[in-house]
C-alpha cells in the first residue's frame, strides 16, 4: 500500500477567548484597519453568515475560491470557509500567512473519507484516474490524479480518456450527477454531505404546491430523489447566476441556506425560499460553516492564528491535481 501522508493543523499559541478579549464596538472598520495592517485577504464561501460575507474581498465557490487564492498578491490569506478550503489557499500559496477563524470547522464531506480506506479502496483499481472532488482533506488530494470543484467536474471528466476507468470521490452524490451528464461509469466512493442529504423530497413537492411558479434550484450534492423535481441544477455560482438570469420571480433553494444572502442582494425583488429538511430543524444549515463569526475572524486577524500549518510532502502531492483542475478549467 502507498504511503500516507498526513496534514497538520496548529496553533503556535492558544487564542485568548472572546470573553477575555475586549473587542471594537464596530468590528467592520476594525477588521478593516487589520486587514491593511497586515496586507491580507479576506475570502469568503457563500455559505458564510452574512455578515462575514459583507466583510470578505471575495466570495465565491470551491472553484472561484481556489483561483483566487491562486492568484492573490497579499501577504496574508484569511479563509472564512471550512478546512480544506484554508488546506487549498495553504497548498498553493506554501510561503503566505493563511488563517482560518475556527480549527473546528470541519466537513462531513471531507470526514467522510478517511485516507487509509481511500488508499485500500485505490488498490482494487490500479488503472484508474482518480477525480476527487475539492470537498476533502489534503492528504485525498495527494493521492488524487485531478481535483474537480461541483463547477468543473462534467468538463474535467469530459476531457479524461475514454479507455480508462475512473474513481469518483468522495460524494456519491455529485459522482453520480457527473456520470448522468457524461455518459461516464464512475466507480464512486460512498461519501456525502450532511447538509445536502437533508432536504426532504416531501417537503419540497409541498413548497411547490403552495408555491407554483417558483422554479427549484438544487446543488448536485443533493441526493436525486431531490434533483428529479429541480428546474435548474448547478454548482452555488452557477445557481447564483440563473436566479438572477432567470425570468421567474421565486425560487425554492436546495442547497445551504447562506447563499440565499447573496441571491438576495443581487436580485432584492425576488423571492427565496430556501429548502426545508426533513425534520423540521435547521439541519440545512451547515454546523461547520457557521462556526466562523465575525469575532473569531476579527481575532484570528489580530493574534495571526490559528494558521494553517502543512507537512511539504503532502502539500506538494496535493498541488499536482490542483494545478491540473486549474489548467483543464480554462
Amino acid at each position: 500500500m502507498e504511503e500516507l501522508l498526513t496534514t497538520v493543523f496548529t496553533t503556535a499559541k492558544p487564542i485568548p477567548s472572546q470573553a477575555s478579549n475586549s473587542l471594537p464596538k464596530d468590528l467592520f472598520s476594525a477588521i478593516n484597519e487589520l486587514k491593511k495592517e497586515l496586507k491580507a485577504v479576506i475570502l469568503a464561501h457563500y455559505y458564510q453568515d452574512p455578515d462575514i460575507q459583507d466583510i470578505a474581498d471575495y466570495i465565491g465557490d470551491s472553484l472561484g475560491l481556489s483561483q483566487q487564492a491562486a492568484t492573490t498578491d497579499k501577504e496574508v490569506i484569511v479563509f472564512a470557509g471550512v478546512h480544506f478550503m484554508a488546506e487549498t489557499a495553504k497548498i498553493l500559496n506554501p510561503d503566505k500567512l493563511v488563517l482560518l477563524p475556527d480549527l473546528e470547522a470541519g466537513c462531513s464531506l471531507a470526514d467522510s473519507c478517511p485516507p487509509e480506506e481511500f488508499a485500500q479502496f485505490k488498490t482494487q483499481y490500479p488503472d484508474a484516474i482518480v477525480v476527487s472532488y475539492i470537498n476533502c482533506t489534503a492528504d485525498i488530494k495527494a493521492m488524487s490524479d485531478v481535483i474537480c470543484t461541483s463547477s468543473n467536474a462534467v468538463k474535467i471528466v469530459n476531457q479524461l480518456p475514454k479507455d480508462r476507468p475512473i474513481i469518483f470521490g468522495p460524494d456519491r452524490n455529485l459522482g453520480r450527477y457527473v456520470a448522468q451528464q457524461t455518459g461516464r461509469d464512475l466507480i464512486l466512493w460512498q461519501g456525502s454531505c450532511i447538509v445536502h442529504e437533508t432536504f426532504s423530497e416531501r417537503r419540497i413537492v409541498q413548497l411547490k404546491i403552495e408555491h407554483p411558479s417558483a422554479e427549484i434550484i438544487a446543488h448536485p450534492e443533493c441526493e436525486e430523489p431531490v434533483l428529479r423535481h429541480a428546474n435548474y441544477i448547478g454548482s452555488t455560482t452557477a445557481l447564483l447566476k440563473y436566479s438572477q438570469q432567470s425570468p421567474q420571480d421565486s425560487f425554492i433553494v436546495a442547497t445551504e441556506p447562506g447563499i440565499i444572502h447573496q441571491m438576495q442582494k443581487e436580485a432584492p425583488n425576488k423571492t427565496f425560499i430556501p429548502a426545508p429538511a426533513m425534520n423540521n430543524c435547521a439541519c440545512n444549515e451547515c454546523p461547520y460553516m457557521r462556526l466562523n463569526t465575525l469575532e473569531k475572524l476579527y481575532l484570528a486577524m489580530k493574534h495571526k492564528q490559528p494558521e494553517i500549518i502543512m507537512d511539504e510532502s503532502t502539500r506538494k502531492a496535493a498541488l499536482k491535481p490542483i494545478q491540473r483542475m486549474l489548467e483543464m478549467s480554462k
